[in-house]
């Protein structure tokens, strides 16, 4: 069996499950190979009832015995089932909300093992959604990490680990590093890898099956930046532009002073234009920086001399964002140009209009996402292309317009705060400007860590801001080991905090398997004022500006990475108000979390990005992803730092040795995060 056959050739696959998994991705065996968990459980012994005490507020396993059959509660919102476990002298209550099902799972007078977070009410222990198991079953769990996958509705964890074995014990696939890139990096073989990551059997295991796995997605990523800078060659710079007065006119009629940062990246973009050769440039800003105007006055640079600018959001609701704000500046500013809007959802007619204005109209601002680079676009005289650090660093985009004939200067904004060094391989070819500070006009966001027994607190204060006139976010992860969807887990808690809010609250949830047209509703209705408290998962991270919204909520908090925190906590203090942010501290134990702490304390990114590299250990990538950046599904551009420098090494000595880039495996094909 190899990897290109359909799912369907495993033992156990039909149509029907196969379809399920298509929602996932997965079409075929590699595919499934390729699903690496999300995170992994080291379950523990069950502790006994004289130590229960000790365990409240941690996640536990406890051996029970049921005495009568739970009982099924039916609310105006949801089902919940109640139970009641006896050690032999102590009673501990089950709940679950949503899940009716669960009681097919539960025995009376039969020892099970219930894992979960202890809870202590009133002198009583509590579970809420325990897992259930039979203790042979849970004996299994105990002696190596348990993996947890992303779901979707008709697959389940364990039909994942059922079909990922079955993979695993079919599949051989070919290895496509050199020898001596695997000797010298002291990196397993890729079946051991593959075989590893879905099943460990110590931490020892994952770590280097991660490594390896990682080395090979930046080994393919470099490589494709190594290609393209290898063949790309220098194009003059045929364009002029001349509308300096202009645009210092503008920067005059600013309601604010630009700071340091803004101007130097301004400087450096006015010595790119006038520079022989067309070039690419990253700027590099915090979050709230301000580099939405500096890509604004960038394009006026452009439009101002006569040619078209564009700028292509990751969302179209950042695009439409982007059109109204740009639309308002022109307005403000007295300025003669048009502004035009081209995404996926532009309707037939609306589309063919805004092609006509490009193909023939010079003097055009252009916002968009992706749509700007479809086959039947046509540009007259595009002369700069900004895209976001999600649009893939802006490579495979020049390579789209340099297929139409066109070359335009290029800028990359990103609002990662990567180290310079690393900054230069992963960016390698571009120019780098770094905007370090931010308005003087934004009030520094207020931060605070708190544990389970502080959510009271908490919600009390979501309800003043609200009452105040302000809107808010909670993020809400997927919650460790439950076989339930991204979208039932935010549904999920929903039905919670209503129980917490008054009826009159407006909250709406948020998640990615939501169609486009769904999310783009909601974040209109959000960013309009009709939506008082948004629960959603990470997808609100990329560039949102709603500057009434000013506290944002970010359950399990220590679950992510400092940076992609950072990146989160951005979507507040947008506005003039001040804003706060609540990082909700899941951790055991009473003792403050160290990177929680770093968060409490700064919201400066480059520091916090710096902070989170001293404190990483081996065992803190087992988990959520570190950086949020998407574009990897495995490697980690803070953790893994280290191998982009050996494997930038690596990739250059090979091609001395004369390897070509198609021996080393490199494929037009592959996107990676390009």
């Amino acid at each position: 069996m190899n990897i290109n056959e359909p799912i369907t050739s495993l033992k156990g696959i039909g149509d029907s499950k196969a379809n399920s998994f298509k929602r996932l991705g997965v079409y075929t065996v590699g595919d499934i190979l390729s699903s690496f968990p999300r995170t992994y459980y080291q379950y523990k012994e069950p502790v006994p009832e004289s130590d229960l005490h000790k365990y409240v507020g941690e996640k536990v396993a406890v051996k029970l015995e049921l005495r009568a059959n739970p009982m099924l509660k039916k609310t105006r919102r949801l089902d919940i089932v109640i139970a009641k476990g006896f050690t032999p002298n102590l009673a501990v209550e089950l709940v679950w909300f949503r899940t009716p099902y669960i009681r097919s799972q539960l025995y009376t007078y039969t020892p099970l093992v219930f894992f979960g977070k202890l809870i202590e009410e009133f002198g009583t222990f509590k579970m809420e959604q325990p897992e259930v198991y039979q203790p042979k079953e849970y004996e299994n769990l105990i002696v190596k990490p348990y993996p947890i996958y992303s779901l979707t509705k008709g697959i389940s964890n364990k039909l994942i680990i059922k079909t990922v074995d079955e993979a695993l014990r079919n599949v051989t696939i070919d290895e496509h590093l050199p020898e001596a890139v695997i000797t010298d990096n002291n990196l397993p073989g890729i079946n051991e890898a593959i075989a590893h990551i879905h099943r460990p059997t110590s931490l020892e295991d994952y770590i280097n099956a991660r490594k390896r796995l990682a080395y090979d997605e930046i080994f393919k990523f470099l490589l494709s930046v190594e290609y393209s800078n290898h063949n790309e060659v220098k194009t003059d710079n045929t364009f002029t532009i001349s509308n300096e007065g202009e645009v210092e006119n503008v920067i005059s009629m600013l309601p604010y002073e630009l700071t340091a940062g803004q101007k130097m990246a301004l400087d450096d973009i006015l010595s790119d234009f006038k520079s022989p050769y067309v070039t690419k440039r990253l700027i590099q800003g915090d979050v709230g920086s301000g580099k939405t105007i500096v890509a604004f006055l960038s394009m006026l640079y452009v439009v101002g001399s006569g040619y078209q600018a564009a700028i292509m959001a990751p969302t179209e609701v950042l695009a439409r964002q982007h059109y109204n704000d740009f639309k308002a500046m022109i307005s403000d500013f007295g300025l003669d140009y048009k502004v035009v809007c081209l995404t996926g959802s532009t309707k037939a007619k609306e589309r063919r209009e805004i092609n006509d204005i490009l193909s023939s109209e010079d003097k055009v601002f252009i916002v968009g996402t992706h749509a700007l680079i479809q086959e039947n676009v046509e540009y007259k005289s595009l002369g700069l292309v900004i895209t976001d650090e999600q649009h893939r660093f802006g490579v495979k985009q020049r390579e789209v317009f340099a297929s139409k004939g066109i070359d335009p200067f290029t800028i990359v904004m990103s609002a990662t705060p990567i180290p310079r060094t690393l900054s230069m391989i992963i960016y390698c070819g571009m120019n780098i400007s770094n905007i370090k500070d931010v308005p003087k006009t934004k009030l520094p966001i207020k931060n605070c860590v708190i544990k389970e027994n502080m959510r009271p607190n908490a919600y009390k204060h979501i309800m003043k801001e609200i009452k105040a006139g302000h809107q808010v976010y909670i993020i809400c992860p997927l919650v460790e080991a439950k076989e339930i969807t991204e979208a039932e887990n935010v549904i999920d808690y929903k039905e919670k905090l209503l129980e917490y809010i008054p009826d009159t609250v407006k909250v709406e949830i948020l998640h990615g398997k939501m169609k486009a047209k769904d999310k783009n509703d909601v974040m209109d209705r959000f960013l309009c004022g009709e939506i008082d408290i948004l629960i959603s998962t990470t997808v609100v991270e990329v560039g949102v500006n709603n500057q009434n919204a000013t506290t944002m909520m970010i359950e399990n908090a220590n679950r992510f990475g400092l940076a992609q925190l950072h990146q989160l906590r951005g979507r507040v203090g947008r506005g003039s108000f001040q804003s706060y942010c609540i990082f909700m501290d899941s951790t055991e134990g009473n003792e403050p979390n160290k990177r929680l702490s770093i968060m409490n304390t700064s919201n400066d990114g480059f520091f916090i990005a710096n902070e989170d590299l001293k404190l990483r250990g081996p065992g803190d990538i087992m988990g959520i992803r570190q950086s949020g950046e998407a574009n990897f599904r495995i490697a980690d551009i803070y953790n893994d730092a280290d191998l982009f420098v050996s494997c930038k090494k690596d990739i250059e000595r090979l091609v001395e040795e004369g390897y070509t880039f198609e021996q080393l495996g490199y494929s037009e094909s592959y996107e990676g995060v390009l």
